[in-house]
């Protein structure tokens, strides 16, 4: 959805809220899909036209999952902690991760490129261990795989191009 008509989703949402308890998650939902995350700017915005105090907006975003109160980067990192990964050396992948990338789990890289999280399962168990960058899945890892992986990632973003060739570790 193009940038005019995120602002416009989210005004709508605001023009008709009314009030009903279930509302304030399409409208956070709204902004999230508006700025990328949900700003400190758009908190207070919407505490004030619907009146729910700043706090219980709080309570929400940081309740569900779903919600970030801080940008994503570009390309997200999915590392998967489910149990055949962890058996197959998800912690060396994560750590070879953070160590190339200069971050830790739910960090995001200075230059804005990369995030880091980490999910209980991906669902690709027989390719063990797996990430998840983005939509693109990534398995049968190797600290060596991986670092291999980020660099192709790099070079695509310098190269502005938003596809990228499917590695042997790739699905």
């Amino acid at each position: 959805m193009k940038t005019a008509a995120k602002q416009e989703n989210f005004n709508y949402r605001l023009w008709r809220y009314n009030g009903a308890p279930g509302e304030l998650i399409p409208l956070l939902q709204s902004a999230q899909e508006h700025f990328g995350y949900i700003p400190r700017r758009a908190i207070n915005y919407i505490a004030g036209v619907t009146a729910i105090p700043e706090s219980d907006i709080y309570g929400v975003i940081t309740f569900y999952s779903q919600f970030r109160l801080q940008p994503m980067g570009k390309y997200v990192i999915r590392v998967c902690a489910g149990t055949a990964c962890h058996v197959s050396g998800a912690k060396l992948i994560r750590e070879t991760v953070e160590d190339e990338l200069g971050i830790e789990v739910d960090g995001t890289t200075e230059d804005g490129l990369f995030t880091l999280n980490t999910v209980a399962c991906i669902g690709c168990c027989s390719l063990a261990p797996v990430i998840m960058i983005n939509d693109d899945t990534h398995g049968s890892l190797t600290p060596a795989s991986v670092r291999k992986i980020l660099r192709n990632y790099r070079k695509m973003a310098d190269a502005n191009t938003d596809s990228i060739a499917v590695t042997a570790e790739g699905i």
